[in-house]
Protein backbone atom coordinates (compact mmCIF):
# COMPACT_ATOMS: atom_id res chain seq x y z
CA UNK A 1 0.00 0.00 0.00
CA UNK A 2 1.15 3.60 -1.10
CA UNK A 3 1.67 5.92 1.84
CA UNK A 4 -0.95 8.16 0.06
CA UNK A 5 -3.18 5.39 0.42
CA UNK A 6 -2.18 4.15 4.10
CA UNK A 7 -2.70 7.86 5.17
CA UNK A 8 -6.49 7.79 3.01
CA UNK A 9 -7.20 4.76 4.92
CA UNK A 10 -6.17 6.33 8.19
CA UNK A 11 -7.79 9.85 7.75
CA UNK A 12 -11.40 7.79 6.84
CA UNK A 13 -10.48 5.75 10.27
CA UNK A 14 -9.90 8.71 12.37
CA UNK A 15 -13.41 10.37 10.87
CA UNK A 16 -15.37 7.46 11.27
CA UNK A 17 -14.77 7.81 15.16
CA UNK A 18 -15.00 11.50 15.06
CA UNK A 19 -18.79 10.63 13.11
CA UNK A 20 -18.60 7.91 15.74
CA UNK A 21 -18.96 10.90 19.01
CA UNK A 22 -20.84 13.39 16.94
CA UNK A 23 -24.10 12.29 19.19
CA UNK A 24 -22.68 12.94 22.14
CA UNK A 25 -21.78 16.36 21.21
CA UNK A 26 -24.97 16.52 20.42
CA UNK A 27 -26.20 15.82 23.11
CA UNK A 28 -23.79 17.58 25.54
CA UNK A 29 -22.35 21.12 23.00
CA UNK A 30 -21.49 22.32 19.79
CA UNK A 31 -18.87 20.99 17.81
CA UNK A 32 -15.54 23.27 17.45
CA UNK A 33 -15.52 25.63 14.15
CA UNK A 34 -19.37 25.21 13.79
CA UNK A 35 -19.98 21.55 12.95
CA UNK A 36 -19.02 18.33 12.84
CA UNK A 37 -18.72 17.92 9.03
CA UNK A 38 -14.89 17.07 9.30
CA UNK A 39 -12.04 16.74 11.81
CA UNK A 40 -9.52 19.15 10.99
CA UNK A 41 -6.13 17.76 8.99
CA UNK A 42 -4.06 18.97 11.74
CA UNK A 43 -6.28 16.78 14.08
CA UNK A 44 -6.22 13.68 11.92
CA UNK A 45 -2.37 14.05 11.51
CA UNK A 46 -1.43 14.28 14.83
CA UNK A 47 -4.41 11.40 15.79
CA UNK A 48 -2.50 9.05 13.30
CA UNK A 49 1.18 10.27 15.34
CA UNK A 50 -0.63 9.66 18.46
CA UNK A 51 -1.86 6.58 18.12
CA UNK A 52 1.46 4.45 17.85
CA UNK A 53 2.57 5.83 21.19
CA UNK A 54 -0.74 6.96 23.36
CA UNK A 55 -3.93 4.67 24.18
CA UNK A 56 -7.04 7.06 24.14
CA UNK A 57 -8.16 5.62 27.07
CA UNK A 58 -6.13 6.53 29.49
CA UNK A 59 -7.25 8.87 32.23
CA UNK A 60 -4.46 10.54 32.93
CA UNK A 61 -0.96 12.31 31.67
CA UNK A 62 2.12 10.87 32.72
CA UNK A 63 4.57 12.39 35.12
CA UNK A 64 8.02 13.70 34.24
CA UNK A 65 10.75 13.67 37.14
CA UNK A 66 8.04 12.49 39.84
CA UNK A 67 6.31 15.34 39.27
CA UNK A 68 8.74 17.01 40.85
CA UNK A 69 9.57 20.32 38.96
CA UNK A 70 10.39 23.38 40.99
CA UNK A 71 13.97 23.24 39.67
CA UNK A 72 12.90 23.44 36.02
CA UNK A 73 10.48 26.76 37.11
CA UNK A 74 12.95 27.63 38.50
CA UNK A 75 15.66 27.98 36.21
CA UNK A 76 13.25 28.68 33.17
CA UNK A 77 13.52 31.89 31.09
CA UNK A 78 9.60 32.18 31.51
CA UNK A 79 9.42 32.74 35.06
CA UNK A 80 10.36 35.81 35.92
CA UNK A 81 7.76 37.22 33.05
CA UNK A 82 4.88 35.26 34.27
CA UNK A 83 5.79 36.08 37.50
CA UNK A 84 5.44 39.65 36.49
CA UNK A 85 1.64 38.55 35.01
CA UNK A 86 1.08 36.28 37.86
CA UNK A 87 -1.99 38.03 39.26
CA UNK A 88 -3.02 39.11 36.19
CA UNK A 89 -3.03 35.20 35.12
CA UNK A 90 -4.81 34.69 38.44
CA UNK A 91 -7.94 37.17 37.87
CA UNK A 92 -8.32 35.74 34.14
CA UNK A 93 -8.59 32.12 35.05
CA UNK A 94 -10.96 32.82 38.00
CA UNK A 95 -13.06 35.18 36.47
CA UNK A 96 -13.46 32.96 32.91
CA UNK A 97 -13.36 29.91 34.89
CA UNK A 98 -10.50 28.63 33.00
CA UNK A 99 -6.80 26.61 34.49
CA UNK A 100 -3.59 28.25 32.90
CA UNK A 101 -1.18 26.29 32.76
CA UNK A 102 2.97 27.23 31.65
CA UNK A 103 5.24 24.06 29.89
CA UNK A 104 8.72 23.97 28.86
CA UNK A 105 9.47 23.48 25.70
CA UNK A 106 9.27 19.57 25.88
CA UNK A 107 5.62 20.09 27.29
CA UNK A 108 5.60 19.38 30.65
CA UNK A 109 3.98 21.72 32.88
CA UNK A 110 6.15 23.85 35.25
CA UNK A 111 3.42 26.35 36.76
CA UNK A 112 -1.09 26.40 36.88
CA UNK A 113 -3.50 29.10 37.99
CA UNK A 114 -6.92 28.45 38.33
CA UNK A 115 -10.25 28.78 40.71
CA UNK A 116 -10.47 25.65 43.24
CA UNK A 117 -12.97 23.83 41.20
CA UNK A 118 -11.41 23.62 37.52
CA UNK A 119 -7.92 23.09 39.31
CA UNK A 120 -9.33 20.44 41.09
CA UNK A 121 -10.61 18.73 37.65
CA UNK A 122 -7.60 19.87 35.78
CA UNK A 123 -5.18 17.51 38.58
CA UNK A 124 -7.70 14.65 37.68
CA UNK A 125 -6.09 14.26 34.53
CA UNK A 126 -2.77 15.69 35.80
CA UNK A 127 -2.89 19.01 33.95
CA UNK A 128 -0.82 20.32 36.50
CA UNK A 129 3.07 20.75 37.25
CA UNK A 130 4.67 18.05 35.94
CA UNK A 131 2.23 16.81 33.74
CA UNK A 132 3.58 15.54 30.45
CA UNK A 133 1.73 17.09 27.84
CA UNK A 134 3.37 16.47 24.41
CA UNK A 135 2.18 14.63 21.72
CA UNK A 136 3.81 10.91 22.42
CA UNK A 137 2.97 11.18 25.95
CA UNK A 138 -0.79 12.47 25.80
CA UNK A 139 -1.97 12.57 22.13
CA UNK A 140 -3.98 15.31 19.97
CA UNK A 141 -4.18 18.11 22.09
CA UNK A 142 -3.47 22.21 22.09
CA UNK A 143 -0.27 22.46 23.96
CA UNK A 144 1.21 19.35 21.63
CA UNK A 145 -0.12 21.21 18.73
CA UNK A 146 0.99 24.42 19.34
CA UNK A 147 4.52 22.77 20.42
CA UNK A 148 4.61 20.93 17.39
CA UNK A 149 4.09 23.34 14.82
CA UNK A 150 5.01 27.22 16.47
CA UNK A 151 1.45 28.20 16.07
CA UNK A 152 -1.41 29.04 18.23
CA UNK A 153 -3.53 26.50 18.05
CA UNK A 154 -7.29 25.46 20.02
CA UNK A 155 -9.04 21.81 20.47
CA UNK A 156 -12.35 21.05 21.43
CA UNK A 157 -14.30 18.22 22.86
CA UNK A 158 -13.72 15.17 21.11
CA UNK A 159 -10.77 16.76 19.02
CA UNK A 160 -8.47 15.48 21.82
CA UNK A 161 -7.22 11.51 21.37
CA UNK A 162 -7.54 10.90 24.80
CA UNK A 163 -11.26 10.27 25.60
CA UNK A 164 -10.63 11.74 29.68
CA UNK A 165 -9.73 14.91 27.65
CA UNK A 166 -13.63 15.26 25.46
CA UNK A 167 -15.36 17.72 28.73
CA UNK A 168 -12.46 20.13 27.66
CA UNK A 169 -11.57 23.04 25.08
CA UNK A 170 -8.40 24.30 25.23
CA UNK A 171 -6.74 27.69 23.85
CA UNK A 172 -2.79 27.68 24.01
CA UNK A 173 -0.04 29.75 22.32
CA UNK A 174 3.51 29.02 21.86
CA UNK A 175 6.07 31.37 23.83
CA UNK A 176 9.03 32.29 21.49
CA UNK A 177 12.26 33.39 23.15
CA UNK A 178 13.98 36.35 21.28
CA UNK A 179 16.35 34.13 19.11
CA UNK A 180 13.11 32.73 18.15
CA UNK A 181 13.04 29.17 19.67
CA UNK A 182 10.21 27.71 21.15
CA UNK A 183 10.43 28.09 24.76
CA UNK A 184 7.24 26.45 25.78
CA UNK A 185 3.76 27.73 25.68
CA UNK A 186 0.68 29.57 27.46
CA UNK A 187 -2.17 27.93 27.28
CA UNK A 188 -5.87 28.40 29.02
CA UNK A 189 -8.53 25.02 29.56
CA UNK A 190 -11.86 24.89 31.05
CA UNK A 191 -14.92 22.65 30.09
CA UNK A 192 -16.58 22.75 26.66
CA UNK A 193 -19.72 24.38 27.76
CA UNK A 194 -17.55 27.44 29.07
CA UNK A 195 -15.70 28.09 25.98
CA UNK A 196 -15.46 31.44 25.48
CA UNK A 197 -14.31 32.82 21.41
CA UNK A 198 -12.45 35.72 23.25
CA UNK A 199 -10.10 33.29 24.88
CA UNK A 200 -7.61 32.99 21.86
CA UNK A 201 -7.12 36.21 21.48
CA UNK A 202 -6.18 36.95 25.23
CA UNK A 203 -4.13 33.67 25.09
CA UNK A 204 -2.27 35.20 21.91
CA UNK A 205 -2.49 38.85 24.00
CA UNK A 206 -0.72 37.55 26.69
CA UNK A 207 1.62 35.39 24.78
CA UNK A 208 3.22 38.59 23.21
CA UNK A 209 3.35 40.73 26.72
CA UNK A 210 5.61 37.31 27.59
CA UNK A 211 7.40 38.00 24.69
CA UNK A 212 8.18 41.54 25.11
CA UNK A 213 9.32 41.16 28.35
CA UNK A 214 11.99 38.46 27.39
CA UNK A 215 13.05 40.73 24.89
CA UNK A 216 13.44 43.44 27.24
CA UNK A 217 15.22 41.10 29.64
CA UNK A 218 18.14 39.55 27.48
CA UNK A 219 20.67 42.67 27.46
CA UNK A 220 20.22 41.91 31.15
CA UNK A 221 20.34 38.17 31.08
CA UNK A 222 23.74 38.57 28.83
CA UNK A 223 25.10 40.86 31.01
CA UNK A 224 25.16 38.07 33.96
CA UNK A 225 26.59 35.71 31.47
CA UNK A 226 29.14 37.87 29.75
CA UNK A 227 30.06 34.45 27.44
CA UNK A 228 26.52 34.39 26.48
CA UNK A 229 26.56 34.73 22.31
CA UNK A 230 24.01 34.42 19.61
CA UNK A 231 25.03 33.35 16.66
CA UNK A 232 23.35 32.98 12.80
CA UNK A 233 24.71 30.98 10.48
CA UNK A 234 21.97 29.69 7.96
CA UNK A 235 21.54 32.11 5.04
CA UNK A 236 24.29 35.01 6.67
CA UNK A 237 27.07 35.24 9.07
CA UNK A 238 27.10 37.05 12.50
CA UNK A 239 27.74 36.46 16.08
CA UNK A 240 25.67 38.78 18.62
CA UNK A 241 26.47 39.27 22.50
CA UNK A 242 25.01 41.72 24.37
CA UNK A 243 22.84 42.86 20.97
CA UNK A 244 26.18 44.07 20.24
CA UNK A 245 27.75 42.29 16.50
CA UNK A 246 31.11 40.84 17.38
CA UNK A 247 33.95 41.56 15.50
CA UNK A 248 34.71 38.59 13.94
CA UNK A 249 36.51 37.73 10.42
CA UNK A 250 34.95 35.57 8.23
CA UNK A 251 37.56 32.89 8.97
CA UNK A 252 36.47 33.08 12.71
CA UNK A 253 32.95 32.57 11.88
CA UNK A 254 33.75 29.45 10.48
CA UNK A 255 35.84 28.07 13.30
CA UNK A 256 32.80 29.58 15.76
CA UNK A 257 30.23 27.77 13.98
CA UNK A 258 32.33 24.03 13.60
CA UNK A 259 32.55 24.35 17.44
CA UNK A 260 29.05 24.80 17.98
CA UNK A 261 27.73 22.17 15.77
CA UNK A 262 30.53 20.06 16.95
CA UNK A 263 30.07 20.11 21.00
CA UNK A 264 32.49 17.73 21.55
CA UNK A 265 35.55 19.50 19.96
CA UNK A 266 38.26 19.41 17.74
CA UNK A 267 41.79 18.32 17.85
CA UNK A 268 44.17 20.99 16.47
CA UNK A 269 44.78 18.60 13.46
CA UNK A 270 41.31 18.48 12.83
CA UNK A 271 40.23 21.66 12.99
CA UNK A 272 42.63 22.97 10.49
CA UNK A 273 41.47 20.77 8.15
CA UNK A 274 38.03 21.21 8.45
CA UNK A 275 38.98 25.23 8.45
CA UNK A 276 41.82 24.85 5.16
CA UNK A 277 41.69 21.63 3.82
CA UNK A 278 45.01 20.83 1.70
CA UNK A 279 45.99 24.55 1.29
CA UNK A 280 49.45 25.62 2.73
CA UNK A 281 48.15 27.39 5.77
CA UNK A 282 51.22 27.95 8.78
CA UNK A 283 50.52 27.12 11.80
CA UNK A 284 51.02 30.51 13.60
CA UNK A 285 47.95 31.77 10.92
CA UNK A 286 46.02 28.68 12.07
CA UNK A 287 46.90 29.93 16.10
CA UNK A 288 46.43 33.61 15.32
CA UNK A 289 42.60 32.95 14.31
CA UNK A 290 42.08 30.69 17.23
CA UNK A 291 43.37 33.18 19.37
CA UNK A 292 41.47 36.20 18.22
CA UNK A 293 38.03 34.18 18.71
CA UNK A 294 38.83 33.31 21.96
CA UNK A 295 38.97 36.60 23.19
CA UNK A 296 36.44 37.92 21.69
CA UNK A 297 34.19 34.91 23.59
CA UNK A 298 36.27 36.28 26.44
CA UNK A 299 37.86 32.74 27.09
CA UNK A 300 35.41 30.74 25.78
CA UNK A 301 37.55 28.19 23.96
CA UNK A 302 39.29 25.61 25.37
CA UNK A 303 43.30 24.93 24.97
CA UNK A 304 44.36 21.24 24.12
CA UNK A 305 41.06 20.23 22.57
CA UNK A 306 39.38 22.88 20.85
CA UNK A 307 35.60 22.91 22.18
CA UNK A 308 33.46 25.98 23.30
CA UNK A 309 33.12 26.58 27.05
CA UNK A 310 31.28 29.12 27.03
CA UNK A 311 27.23 29.17 25.82
CA UNK A 312 26.15 29.93 22.17
CA UNK A 313 23.37 29.43 20.70
CA UNK A 314 22.89 28.55 17.19
CA UNK A 315 20.31 28.30 14.18
CA UNK A 316 21.75 25.59 12.51
CA UNK A 317 22.32 23.75 15.98
CA UNK A 318 18.54 24.54 16.38
CA UNK A 319 17.13 23.21 13.25
CA UNK A 320 19.45 19.38 13.63
CA UNK A 321 17.54 19.64 17.25
CA UNK A 322 14.26 20.53 15.59
CA UNK A 323 15.30 17.50 12.61
CA UNK A 324 16.17 15.09 15.64
CA UNK A 325 12.78 15.39 17.46
CA UNK A 326 10.69 14.94 14.01
CA UNK A 327 9.61 18.45 14.07
CA UNK A 328 9.77 19.44 10.38
CA UNK A 329 7.57 22.84 10.79
CA UNK A 330 10.33 23.89 13.15
CA UNK A 331 13.14 23.16 11.28
CA UNK A 332 11.39 24.80 8.09
CA UNK A 333 10.74 27.79 10.07
CA UNK A 334 14.28 28.31 11.33
CA UNK A 335 16.20 27.18 7.85
CA UNK A 336 16.61 30.41 5.91
CA UNK A 337 18.93 29.45 3.77
CA UNK A 338 22.74 27.85 3.34
CA UNK A 339 25.18 27.07 6.14
CA UNK A 340 27.66 30.36 6.53
CA UNK A 341 26.79 30.43 2.43
CA UNK A 342 29.81 32.48 1.32
CA UNK A 343 32.75 29.73 3.17
CA UNK A 344 34.65 27.74 1.07
CA UNK A 345 35.96 25.70 4.28
CA UNK A 346 35.90 21.97 3.95
CA UNK A 347 34.05 21.58 7.21
CA UNK A 348 31.50 23.80 6.71
CA UNK A 349 30.88 22.81 3.11
CA UNK A 350 30.19 19.34 4.79
CA UNK A 351 28.13 20.55 7.14
CA UNK A 352 26.28 22.88 4.51
CA UNK A 353 25.55 19.55 2.81
CA UNK A 354 24.52 17.65 5.44
CA UNK A 355 21.85 20.50 6.63
CA UNK A 356 20.28 20.56 2.98
CA UNK A 357 19.53 17.04 3.15
CA UNK A 358 18.13 16.45 6.09
CA UNK A 359 15.89 19.30 5.71
CA UNK A 360 14.90 18.28 2.62
CA UNK A 361 14.10 14.85 3.50
CA UNK A 362 12.13 15.76 6.13
CA UNK A 363 9.72 17.78 3.90
CA UNK A 364 9.62 14.80 1.13
CA UNK A 365 8.88 12.79 4.81
CA UNK A 366 6.29 15.28 5.80
CA UNK A 367 2.75 14.48 4.56
CA UNK A 368 1.63 18.30 5.06
CA UNK A 369 1.69 19.76 1.48
CA UNK A 370 2.52 23.57 3.07
CA UNK A 371 6.09 21.55 4.27
CA UNK A 372 6.98 21.04 0.33
CA UNK A 373 5.52 24.23 -0.80
CA UNK A 374 7.27 26.28 2.23
CA UNK A 375 10.82 24.50 0.76
CA UNK A 376 9.70 24.65 -2.89
CA UNK A 377 10.00 28.53 -2.30
CA UNK A 378 13.82 27.99 -1.86
CA UNK A 379 14.61 25.43 -3.97
CA UNK A 380 12.57 26.20 -7.67
CA UNK A 381 14.42 23.81 -9.45
CA UNK A 382 13.79 20.77 -7.29
CA UNK A 383 10.99 18.93 -9.24
CA UNK A 384 11.04 16.12 -6.62
CA UNK A 385 9.92 18.76 -3.82
CA UNK A 386 7.49 19.77 -6.12
CA UNK A 387 5.94 16.62 -7.56
CA UNK A 388 5.63 15.59 -3.52
CA UNK A 389 3.59 19.11 -3.07
CA UNK A 390 1.02 18.21 -6.04
CA UNK A 391 0.69 14.34 -4.61
CA UNK A 392 -0.30 16.37 -1.04
CA UNK A 393 -2.55 18.72 -2.37
CA UNK A 394 -6.50 17.79 -2.58
CA UNK A 395 -7.64 18.21 -6.25
CA UNK A 396 -9.86 21.36 -5.72
CA UNK A 397 -6.87 23.42 -3.65
CA UNK A 398 -6.12 26.39 -5.35
CA UNK A 399 -2.46 26.06 -4.16
CA UNK A 400 -1.95 22.96 -6.61
CA UNK A 401 -1.31 26.02 -9.57
CA UNK A 402 1.64 27.11 -7.49
CA UNK A 403 3.21 23.85 -7.19
CA UNK A 404 2.60 22.90 -11.04
CA UNK A 405 4.01 26.06 -12.07
CA UNK A 406 7.16 25.47 -10.18
CA UNK A 407 6.67 21.74 -11.43
CA UNK A 408 6.88 22.88 -15.54
CA UNK A 409 9.42 26.04 -14.53
CA UNK A 410 12.40 22.95 -12.89
CA UNK A 411 11.27 20.67 -15.78
CA UNK A 412 11.97 22.65 -18.70
CA UNK A 413 15.09 24.02 -16.96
Amino acid sequence: MSQRSDLRRRKATLEGEWFRLVPRLKTTGPAAGGGADALRHEVTESWARSLSSVDPGRDSAPVTDGGTVHHRWTDSPLRRPVDDLADELRGIADDAGFVTAVTDESGTILWTCGGRTMTRRAERVNFAPGGRWDEQAMGTNALSLALRTGRPSSVFSAEHLVTALHGWVCYCAPVHGPDGRVLGVLDMSTTWDRSNPLAMSTVRSLVSVIEARLRTELPRHTRDNPGQVRLTCLGTDQAVREERPLALRPRQLEILTLLALEPDGFSPERLREALYGDRPVTASTFKAEISHLRRALSGGIATRRYALTTPVSCDAVDVLRALENGDAETALRLYRGPLLPRSAAPGIEQWRAYLEVAVREAVLASTRPEHALRYGERAPYDAEVHEHALRLLDQGDARRAVAAGRLSTALRD
